[in-house]
């Protein structure tokens, strides 16, 4: 992703601490991870901490350790200034080693624009982002059609719902093979798809030239998603919409039945 926004490196910022949690604290415990470059981070955890009401915090990524996390969000931003290639260099980071046994144990993993290209870079998410078809930045709100709700993702949202959720991009055209492509369908690992009002899967409606209209995917467990739409930049009424929530929503609801399941 590039803009006139790119912020510069900086160390980690200070957010203000979670709410202490007990051993009895049936809320959800995210980790944020934070670049150099990241611009979304604070966002995520304002979502997660003072919208939704779950524990959330700032991760960064020198770190090599997760601590006791529930679920990993990779937000968005400019990693490293985007040098080399989008998430080339922030997939080299020491969290980045700890969120690849994460995901390989199971957890949970949302990439959110940068966050996406970082997990397409790392090989959790198949894919990758190249330049928008326009070579022009794209920031504009688009509709996202759900293509299954049979994810950790997206459980939460109500069949044929239509999500209104902001993009932010130059490097958000997903790629893929035709044999991935094929194999993306025939598991439902497509996720959402950009879409027009009237939920059709229109060249008008793809604002990147995203192949079969992809804005998001997920790994063949299910676990690791990314989508390139912003869903943390559209969970309250006051941005003109809430429907981003239902991905956070989505997340929350999958491991609060994970952890009420009875024991094998």
């Amino acid at each position: 992703m590039r803009s006139m926004e790119k912020r510069r490196g900086r160390g980690p910022a200070k957010a203000s601490p979670a709410p202490p949690a007990s051993i009895f604290d049936p809320r959800v415990n995210f980790a944020v991870l934070q670049f150099p470059g990241s611009n979304c981070d604070q966002d995520a955890v304002h979502v997660l901490r003072n919208v939704l009401g779950q524990s959330a915090r700032l991760l960064w990524h020198k770190e090599s350790s997760l601590g006791g996390t529930d679920a990993v969000i990779v937000p968005g931003g400019f990693s490293y200034g985007d040098y080399l290639r989008t998430g080339a260099i922030a997939r080299f980071s020491p969290v980045m080693q700890a969120v690849q046994q994460f995901a390989a144990n199971g957890g949970l993993v949302l990439g959110i624009c940068n966050g996406f290209q970082i997990l397409c870079e790392a090989g959790l998410l198949p894919g990758a982002l190249v330049r928008n078809r326009s070579l022009q930045f794209r920031c504009e709100h688009i509709f996202l059609k759900t293509a299954t709700t049979d994810s950790p993702f997206t459980n939460r949202t109500p069949a044929d719902k239509l999500l209104r959720i902001p993009i932010a991009h130059g490097e958000g055209s997903y790629f893929a093979d035709e044999a991935t492509l094929a194999e993306l369908q025939a598991k439902r690992q497509i996720l959402w798809q950009y879409c027009s009002a009237q939920s059709e899967l229109t060249e008008e409606s793809n604002p990147n030239g995203s192949l079969l209209n992809i804005a998001g995917v997920c790994n063949e467990r299910r676990n690791v998603a990314g989508l390139m739409p912003h869903p943390e930049r559209a969970s309250e009424p006051l941005l003109g919409s809430d429907d981003g929530r239902l991905v956070f929503e989505s997340m929350i609801a999958a491991l609060e039945t994970k952890h009420l399941a009875p024991a094998a």
